[in-house]
């Protein structure tokens, strides 16, 4: 056991006993299930700002309250579900055509038809929408209905992942159709066509839904699930033992301390999830491109993963992991302190008398900004800061708030967490488009490349395979040499939850998780174990 499994499962006990001792398992907060299977507390770091697929709720899928046109299986294949099958498709791959369910009706009653999907896809398309994800639809040059019951996208180009996109849940226009989408009351107040609907929402404590009766897919035997909002991970491993949550994402050393608990099991799930420095190109350090080059040779990324993470995941050299079809592996790199330190040599940095180097009268230093109460960021930010010292840079660790480090991107790193599945596509092109610097947490780094520009473009615009892989080659090399971001590890995803229910299973998850995958991305298939 690691010295911080350790610290922490020490911790972890000693919390827990105090909250046993004025709690009784299973008895008040958020708890009280006495065990029932037919409802489920998960404790996630963090909420969503607003339930509107509008404004980018649900884009990934398994969203409780909506379904997309497509669903993914456990195996991350494409599946029907408004949608009666998967689409036809054009022979120049311009045109998709859905049919689409019939019979199927909103949470209020109201039936679903082609107008809304139109109406859905419009909305988000619009430049008046405040949707951080719009550039993923920047395929689709029209919407159209054919009758209630057909849907037809027509492409600018032939992009060969859209059928993925369709994921995106569907709002009906009726509830949301009258009011503005970026503040309306539809935000809090969803109505969809999903497994559950929203019973309550505490901003900032928890979010509560309830088996939608009337689901086209059959009522869940699960009748409750309560999403408890817990954005520290200590209290979130000790309100799981003492029994106010059924369910926990935790790091991988507090998920160890629950190991031969014979009344939950742990569950582990692959992830395109990564962790990394962000290094904006209008900081005067962080800038300049022999230091991320320093930075990026001078990580240990091995001893992260074994130290942080105990084992669970493996080291980043770009945003997809090395199991991913699309890795370049020409990009693997050993940890390289020596050639760190003649990078910066030549580049004029200079030891200064405390280490520290210097060019021009400038410190090689920087601050990194941390989430507060993300324990694996910090622990990463911290080793990241040990292994720049070594090659003679001063990094400065600062734990905030979103709400503080969001104003300072552009000019800080912040130790930040990406990733998506599906395609190449969605995991490179909003993380590193010019055309997307400083959008939101879209390009945080503001990287600016014109090959790694160009590559992206193509890669998007062409169905043809051998393209679409020399184009993400392309990237990926790019990156090992003008490097944007410093990337650190590729993170598997570990629950704790207790045993008391069939069905669980995981998918391949990106970065955001907790809140919609997790083993209850399919809590509306689940059964009472007999």
């Amino acid at each position: 056991m690691t010295t911080g499994r350790i610290r922490r499962a020490a911790l972890a006990a000693v919390l827990a006993t105090g909250i046993a001792a004025c709690s009784a398992p299973g008895g008040g907060g958020e708890g009280g299930n006495g065990g029932s299977a037919d409802a489920v507390v998960i404790g996630v770091s963090s909420e969503p700002d607003t339930l509107s697929p509008l404004l980018g709720y649900g884009k990934d899928g398994n969203s409780k309250l909506f379904d997309g046109l497509l669903a993914r299986a456990a195996d991350m294949k494409l599946r029907p579900a408004l949608a009666t099958e998967l689409p036809e498709v054009s022979e120049d791959g311009l045109t998709y055509t859905f049919t689409l369910r019939k019979g199927v009706k909103f949470s209020d009653g109201e039936p679903f038809t082609a107008a809304d999907v139109v109406f859905t896809y419009r909305t988000v398309l619009d430049e008046k929408t405040n949707n951080p994800s719009r550039s993923e639809l920047d395929a689709i040059d029209d919407v159209r209905a054919e009758g209630d019951h057909t849907v037809v996208f027509t492409l600018k180009y032939p992009y060969a992942p859209f059928a993925a996109r369709t994921v995106l849940p569907i709002v009906p226009e009726h509830a949301a159709g009258g009011q503005d989408p970026n503040t309306g009351s539809f935000n809090t107040e969803p109505v969809g066509t999903g497994p559950y609907t929203l019973a309550g929402w505490s901003k900032g404590e928890k979010v509560t839904f309830r088996a939608n009766p009337d689901y086209w897919g059959g009522e869940p035997e699960v009748a409750k699930v309560t999403v408890a909002i817990v954005a520290d991970d200590d209290v979130r491993a000790t309100r799981l033992r003492s029994g106010d949550l059924d369910g926990a994402v935790l790091p991988p050393d507090l998920a160890a301390t629950f190991a031969g608990d014979g009344a939950r099991k742990t569950h582990e799930a692959e992830s395109y999830d990564f962790r990394a420095v962000t290094l904006p190109t209008g900081n005067p350090v962080t800038g300049d491109r022999a230091v991320r080059r320093a930075l990026d040779a001078a990580v240990d990324r091995a001893a992260m993963v074994e130290t942080i993470l105990d084992g669970a995941g493996h080291p980043a050299y770009g945003p997809l992991p090395r199991r991913d079809p699309w890795f370049d592996r020409s990009t693997e790199r050993p940890r390289d302190l020596g050639g760190a330190k003649r990078i910066l040599d030549r580049a004029g940095w200079k030891p200064g008398k405390d280490g520290i180097r210097v060019k021009d009268g400038r410190r090689a230093a920087f601050t990194l900004l941390t989430p507060s109460g993300d324990k694996v960021r910090q622990d990463h930010a911290l080793a990241y800061a040990s292994d720049a010292k070594e090659a003679g840079i001063a990094v400065t660790v600062e734990s905030a708030t979103w709400e503080v480090i969001e104003p300072r991107m552009k000019d800080d790193a912040v130790l930040a967490g990406f990733g998506s599945a599906g395609d190449p596509d969605f995991a490179l092109f909003t993380l590193l488009h010019s055309s997307l610097a400083g959008d939101g947490f879209n390009n945080m780094a503001r990287y600016d490349n014109a090959e790694v520009d160009e590559a992206l473009e193509t890669g998007r615009r062409t169905r043809d395979r051998d393209e679409r892989e020399d184009a993400y080659d392309t990237v990926q090399r790019a990156l090992k040499d003008d490097p944007g971001y410093t990337f650190l590890t590729h993170i598997d995803h570990l629950y704790v939850l207790a045993d008391r229910w069939d069905g669980l299973t995981t998918q391949v998850e990106p970065h955001e998780h907790g809140f919609a995958s997790g083993p209850w991305w399919n809590v509306e298939d689940w059964r009472p174990t007999s």
